[in-house]
């Protein structure tokens, strides 16, 4: 290996130190213990999640689709989350939050940030069986969170519609889901 140019080391570690915000960024949904999750927290499981199913992933480049995973809240690390609860379609998030992961991605360079967006492009536009993917686990993993959270008064109605056109998107993620809201259903009817 041949060593790194030191412009290009400080500009990635000048990134990492912006992007390290997302452990401070909380979203709406809890830990189990009730505090607040960070956007960090969800992207680790999310990761965690989508590695867990590599062997029924067919076809999946699992080093993209692991890329898409980790970058696609990213520009959540400027203006925060919206919770999904507030999430319509014309809110302007998408557009915010690319604008803000430009913004970021401002100290790498050139190569790297292209890349960056690139991913975060692919995974918004969810058109590539690794980005239908991505979304349809980052719904999951979210369902996920509010099963393990239990919070007192949580609409569970909300958790069997969150995302399914998403989930609806591949048989795996349409059986991941289903098992999902069995586990949802119960906790609805106070089991």
């Amino acid at each position: 290996m041949t060593p790194i140019d030191p412009e290009r080391l400080s500009a990635i570690l000048s990134f990492l130190q912006g992007a390290e915000a997302l452990k401070d960024t909380l979203r709406s949904g809890r830990t189990r213990q009730g505090r607040a999750e960070s956007t960090a927290e969800h992207t680790w499981r999310l990761c965690l999640l989508v590695l867990l199913f590599e062997n029924e992933l067919d076809g999946i480049d699992m080093l993209k689709l692991l890329k898409l995973c980790i970058i696609h809240d990213l520009g959540e690390a400027i203006s925060g989350d919206v919770p999904a609860t507030e999430q319509t379609a014309d809110d302007g998030r998408e557009a915010r939050e690319r604008a803000d992961l430009i913004t970021l991605c401002d100290p790498l360079p050139d190569d790297l940030a292209a890349d960056v967006l690139a991913h975060w492009d692919e995974y918004a536009e969810a058109k590539t069986p690794e980005a239908i993917m991505a979304k349809g686990f980052d719904k999951i993993e979210t369902m996920l969170q509010h099963l393990a959270a239990d919070a007192p008064g949580f609409d569970w109605v909300f958790n069997l519609d969150y995302g399914k056109v998403r989930t609806d998107a591949d048989p795996l993620l349409r059986q991941v889901r289903e098992a999902v809201d069995v586990q949802t259903r119960a906790k609805a009817n106070g089991a």
